[in-house]
């Protein structure tokens, strides 16, 4: 297959074909093979990718980390940018003009929506937004949709049910759009608060090419769910932490609720799990695939992208 990746930037899942995604799923399998056999390579061997995360991250920066590693590249590693010249007050454009001097490619996350693109137009290296705000997150799409689909090989309709956050959820804002890229038939269950609710320019696409139920009542979701992607309220992009502490326990999935969902219906989040949204009781369920599964799937996508990215 011809790689139509290679030295692409990753900022938007907007920017991802059906073909792409089929090349990655292809690649993501051969990564896991390795991983599975021999635990490393090293096709990644002279490539350097600095890892500038602006906010602070623990499952997004180590699953890059690894992959790098697993591939036999090397990083430039700064999490929460913390001692070094953006502290003394350097400017986002210096930075990434210098580590685009030092890296073949950039890994970037940012407390504001669009820096990772605006990023991507100051260099020629490629760029991968590893979270932008309450932006996109396309590499955690990708792998979440990925687990779905080989989760459920055969099945043309699918039922996905959102919960929480999902207006600051940029996992959620990512995967939606992802998900009507595969071929399926998709019913999306968006569930959250009123004030919580997916940003409007997000739901009507939604709307156009699928077919969309709106509510806050976590139950009438769970029952018909094929998947049910839960999330954290997202406290840091809260004002008044008054109006955190009224939502950040609206839902909480356990046992009890899944009383009536499918048989095959699978459980998935992005972690960390803050406050309670899913119920510890669940964390060994079968059901439940955020601490096994899509964590492994995760890696197995990163380490693919960065191939495809930084190889021809």
């Amino acid at each position: 297959m011809i790689n139509s990746l290679f030295g692409k930037d990753l900022t938007t899942v907007d920017s991802l074909t059906s073909a792409d995604l089929e090349l990655i799923w292809t690649k993501s399998g051969e990564m896991q093979e390795i991983v599975n056999r021999k635990k490393s390579d090293n096709r990644l061997q002279g490539k350097i990718t600095a890892m500038l995360f602006f906010e602070p991250s623990t499952r997004t920066f180590s699953s890059f980390l690894t992959a790098v590693q697993r591939l036999g590249g090397g990083s430039l590693p700064f999490n929460g940018m913390k001692n070094t010249s953006v502290e003394k007050g350097e400017s986002f454009e210096h930075t990434i003009r210098v580590f685009s001097v030092y890296a073949d490619c950039l890994i970037i996350r940012h407390p504001e929506i669009g820096y990772p693109a605006r990023a991507a137009a100051l260099t020629d290296n490629p760029v991968i937004n590893a979270g932008d705000g309450a932006g996109e997150h396309p590499s955690q799409a990708v792998f979440d949709t990925y687990t779905i689909l080989k989760r459920f090989p055969e099945k043309k309709e699918l039922t996905v049910t959102l919960a929480g956050d999902l207006k600051y959820g940029r996992t959620v804002h990512s995967l939606s759009k992802l998900l009507l890229k595969c071929g399926r038939k998709i019913t999306f269950n968006l569930v959250s608060p009123l004030m919580l609710s997916m940003p409007s320019q997000i739901t009507e696409a939604l709307e156009r090419n699928s077919s969309v139920r709106r509510t806050d009542q976590l139950k009438e979701a769970v029952n018909g769910s094929d998947v049910i992607y839960m999330t954290r309220v997202q406290k840091e992009r809260f004002n008044d932490p008054d109006e955190y502490e009224k939502l950040k326990s609206f839902y909480r999935l356990n046992k009890s609720l899944l009383t009536g969902a499918n048989k095959e219906v699978i459980i998935m989040h992005p972690l960390p799990i803050a406050a309670g949204e899913i119920s510890p009781e669940m964390d060994n369920d079968p059901r439940s695939l955020y601490l096994n599964e899509q964590l492994k799937n995760g890696l197995s996508v990163r380490m693919a992208l960065l191939d495809l990215i930084l190889n021809p």
